[in-house]
């Protein structure tokens, strides 16, 4: 399996500005509503909330914050808010899956058809991509100083991982469910280790290379899209540098 080029994503988001920044809390408290609205308040037997607050929190969200959007959330009716997923190609053939939250699929859909079309891009039918990518629980751990990879490999191992990867950083896959991958972050936490990211993604199958040029005009698609409050992901399967 290639590296784990999401990471890339990860923390080129984390090194934004401030407004940006603001902008992925937005994103996230949409996570957590969804979360509450599905499994209720607590924590404790809500696995997908629990998830979204570790998200919350590797972003540096304050937990006051966190703490407001599931009071709020557990008082109001947010049946309104569902979840769309819209599949294309980005400009050189990559494969696109963007994941929404939305009270206004009009809205949402014309945003989103914009961003294609608008970078050379092509919106096309549910399915067209998604075949593409594999669900997995990824849970990546910083390779610090205490870093040991031995270790981090019994560890996965014990925990019943799927697979681990030991690059820029230590990326460790699992059973695509909010249960496992929080059983794995709490294990790993437990152990010492410094969790960077963690959630249950969709993994590329393989990857699309491309010139310079496509790359800018891709990002700028990517950008324009992550632009609306309502696109909660993009996922694609571009083979990025590592610079």
């Amino acid at each position: 399996m290639s590296g784990h080029s999401k990471w890339n994503n990860i923390k080129g988001r984390k090194e934004k500005s401030d407004a940006e920044r603001s902008k992925i809390f937005t994103k996230i408290g949409r996570e957590i509503m969804v979360a509450v609205k599905e499994g209720g308040a607590s924590v404790d037997s809500n696995s997908k909330l629990k998830m979204a607050i570790a998200k919350a929190r590797q972003y540096n969200m304050p937990n006051d914050r966190i703490n407001n959007i599931i009071k709020k959330n557990s008082e109001v009716d947010n049946s309104n808010f569902v979840e769309q997923t819209y599949e294309g190609y980005g400009v050189g053939g990559v494969a696109v899956v963007v994941k929404c939250y939305t009270d206004n699929k009009n809205r949402t859909s014309s945003d989103v058809r914009y961003a294609f079309d608008k970078f050379g891009g092509s919106l096309g039918s549910t399915g067209c991509v998604s075949y593409m990518f594999e669900n997995k629980g990824v849970v990546v751990v910083e390779k610090n100083d205490k870093f040991d990879a031995d270790s981090a490999m019994e560890l996965a191992i014990n925990m019943n991982a799927i697979d681990c990867e030991d690059d820029e950083v230590f990326t460790i896959y699992t059973d695509p469910s909010a249960n496992s991958v929080n059983e794995l972050v709490s294990a790993f936490e437990s152990a010492g280790y410094t969790i960077l990211s963690s959630g249950v993604e969709m993994v590329p199958q393989n990857y699309v290379k491309l010139t310079d040029s496509q790359i800018e005009t891709f990002n700028k698609m990517v950008d324009k899209l992550n632009e609306s409050d309502d696109v909660i992901d993009v996922i694609h399967n571009l083979e990025e540098s590592d610079e």
